[in-house]
């Protein structure tokens, strides 16, 4: 996805279009472009060795598909983006319904892959409903914890933490650990963000390690993934092995396009581990640039999140943006071998059309949200009068 010029549109531009272009943060919009490119190269990168490996005829599947889910994905970023705070609201309430209804009828019309049932296959296209939920549960318990705060007599806090019980446990019904400790951990930072006591928020991460202690025990996956990163010689570590011989044969500068070698033994190498496929053909300098990116993106969304002055925005934004750093980080720790596999894709690069779909739901709400729009902004900030908007 590839930003319009600067002077695309003239600020007395009033169309949707032109509006959105003078509103919103260009430097976001054009980072996220960058990364959706990039992984539409990476793809191209890795779908004749997963082909190869899933015995698919085109060579070049993978990547054609990801094209597609490409184009998809900015289209609903951008069309998110354009949307109003309580359109947002909206959509994120039907969202979070839809994809609640759709994780209950999983056992018993969902598809089973790896010991898990996580995904509806419907006309040939694989849909995992718990992508789309994540953006949509952050939007509606910001919501609920702004209205809680209002001290109107709703219960927006006890209600959050329903929305909250009711979405881990679908997902550990799946199992999907990964997407529940990810859910988890954006949730407290919105919990802590939205100002309750400190006391609330080490209550609640105290549970959550107890929680997450217990699936050891519950859970034979995650006893088995757990003691085969802190015992690999005593285990089957091919999958983290893999990657990190492929990491290690980029070097600095990498083989170059296309001439990857141990990627071909590298088990989802298009989809969980598409960082070390990128690491071994353009070497340590481009996987820093790619951290590099998403941090950019984190920490300058935060940056425009914690400047907005309505509770509501300023929680919801925040909480978009740090999810796509978790779920970035995640995966990348997954692939540097830093904490156990996880199966979490890389945002805007890795394979799948979940992914990109949902990532594109979820940046497009952020950006929206952090809109230049009167009143958006506390005054002082340079934001909110910027640009004639007021």
């Amino acid at each position: 996805m590839s930003a319009p010029s600067a002077h695309a549109f003239a600020r007395s531009d009033r169309t949707a279009l032109g509006v959105w272009w003078w509103t919103v943060d260009r430097w976001l919009v054009g980072v996220v472009g960058i990364l959706i490119a990039l992984g539409v190269m990476m793809s191209f990168a890795a779908s004749p060795a997963a082909a190869a490996r899933m015995n698919v005829g085109d060579p070049f599947h993978f990547a054609i598909r990801q094209c597609v889910f490409a184009a998809m994905g900015a289209t609903i970023l951008i069309g998110v983006s354009m949307l109003e705070v309580k359109s947002i609201r909206r959509l994120a309430f039907f969202t979070y319904s839809g994809a609640i209804a759709l994780m209950m009828a999983l056992p018993f019309i969902g598809h089973n892959a790896k010991g898990a049932t996580r995904w509806l296959t419907i006309a040939g296209f694989t849909l995992q409903p718990s992508e789309f939920l994540k953006p949509a549960f952050l939007i509606l318990v910001a919501w609920m914890f702004a209205e809680g705060q209002k001290g109107k007599g709703v219960p927006g806090v006890s209600i959050a933490f329903c929305l909250f019980f009711l979405a881990i446990t679908l997902l550990l019904i799946q199992p999907d650990l990964g997407q529940t400790v990810l859910i988890t951990a954006a949730f407290g930072a919105a919990f802590w963000m939205a100002g309750v006591p400190l006391s609330w928020v080490m209550v609640l991460g105290g549970t959550a390690v107890a929680g997450l202690s217990s699936t050891y025990f519950l859970m034979p996956h995650v006893a088995s993934r757990v003691d085969r990163f802190f015992s690999p010689d005593q285990a089957d570590t091919h999958q983290v092995d893999r990657a990190a011989e492929a990491i290690a044969a980029g070097g600095l500068f990498g083989r170059g396009p296309g001439e990857g070698v141990m990627k071909r033994h590298v088990p989802d190498l298009h989809t969980d581990f598409i960082y070390s496929v990128g690491a071994e053909e353009y070497g340590l300098i481009f996987s820093l640039l790619l951290i590099a990116l998403f941090a950019f993106v984190v920490i300058r969304g935060l940056y425009r999140a914690m400047r907005l002055s309505d509770p509501f925005e300023q929680v919801a934004a925040a909480g978009l943006f740090v999810l796509v750093g978790l779920q970035a980080f995640i995966n990348i720790a997954v692939n540097l071998n830093l904490i156990p596999t996880k199966g979490m894709t890389l945002p805007f690069i890795s394979y799948g059309g979940s992914s990109m779909l949902a990532m594109g739901l979820t940046m497009g709400m952020a950006l929206a949200l952090t809109r230049r729009r009167p009143g958006a902004y506390a005054p002082g900030e340079g934001l909110a009068n910027k640009d004639g908007l007021t």
